[in-house]
């Protein structure tokens, strides 16, 4: 298992999933809300029934193993891996990822990179503004 070099990604800077600091544990059952005001960020292996909030900025990683059900999930960088039932906010960019498998609706303000094999039910929304040129 490598889990000091997190898995390659398309959008979520390599350095915000290295500076994960929580991480509840393949196996492990996690019962409840995560929330934080402050910019952290937490890797998910085993199984949260729960919200989880990042106020302000924020990096979550649902691992392969990880199941996030029962949710609402809000952060500036998500990227799964794993199984996520609920809705999903990511206010700078959403991956999915060829494992994953979304059961909810995700909006996103800025970025977005699905792969092909994704597993997804419920409908992706962009929050941003429709009308505003691409840079």
């Amino acid at each position: 298992m490598s889990h000091n070099n997190p898995a390659s990604t398309r959008l979520v800077p390599a350095e915000r999933l290295s500076a994960i600091t929580s991480l509840i544990a393949e196996g492990a059952v996690f019962e409840g809300n995560f929330h934080t005001p402050r910019d952290q960020g937490i890797k998910v292996d085993g199984r949260l029934n729960g919200n989880i909030t990042f106020e302000t900025g924020g990096t979550l990683h649902v691992g392969a193993t990880g199941v996030i059900e029962n949710t609402r999930l809000e952060a500036d960088y998500v990227f799964i891996e794993g199984k996520v039932i609920g809705a999903v906010i990511a206010r700078k960019a959403l991956e999915i990822t060829g494992s994953a498998t979304l059961i909810g609706d995700a909006n996103y303000d800025e970025l977005i990179d699905m792969h092909p094999r994704a597993r997804v039910r419920g409908k992706i929304e962009y929050r941003g503004d429709i009308d505003a040129t691409q840079n």
